[in-house]
């Protein structure tokens, strides 16, 4: 793709963050179903409704533009998901506290990603003056901000403890 415009790199961009958060999706019930901890299961089911919520903003976001959400599959997330894989779900844990540490570990690799994500595309709205699309594009950022602290905040209140 030719980018010409901000607005090209934005349409991009929101393309890309919705592949992302598609395959984080996946990656995050995988998580999920791996977990020993009630609240850390709870934490990850609610990162599912939350990175649905995001594919949704998105879908409307980029349809709005004439475009369709699927034009870009990020090779970013990619290699995030397969370290998920590598390091929470197919490695060999002999104590399952260790497990649930890693698994907070790679989700919040995830999580991040978006943040960067979000705050890209929710910048480039502002400066193209798109302000109903900031606005949404804002909720996904603070919602995952709020989502990575209540990772921390589980893995400092008792995970990472259990697992030492």
């Amino acid at each position: 793709m030719a980018f010409a415009t901000l607005k090209d790199l934005y349409i991009d961009q929101l393309q890309d963050l919705y592949s992302a958060n598609k395959q984080a999706r996946l990656a995050t019930q995988k998580l999920a179903a791996a977990v020993t901890d009630d609240e850390l299961q709870k934490a990850l089911e609610a990162g599912v409704i939350g990175i649905e919520n995001g594919m949704t903003a998105l879908d409307a976001i980029i349809s709005g533009h004439d475009k369709k959400p699927d034009g870009e599959h990020c090779k970013g997330m990619e290699g995030i998901v397969k370290e998920v894989h590598t390091h929470a779900l197919d490695a060999n844990f002999t104590d399952r506290d260790v497990q649930d540490a890693a698994i907070i570990t790679q989700y919040q690799r995830m999580v991040h990603y978006a943040l960067a994500g979000y705050g890209c595309v929710a910048a480039f709205a502002k400066r193209l003056d798109l302000k109903e699309e900031a606005k949404a594009l804002d909720k996904c950022l603070d919602e995952t901000y709020e989502g990575d602290r209540r990772m921390t905040d589980i893995a400092v209140g008792g995970i990472n403890k259990k697992a030492a």
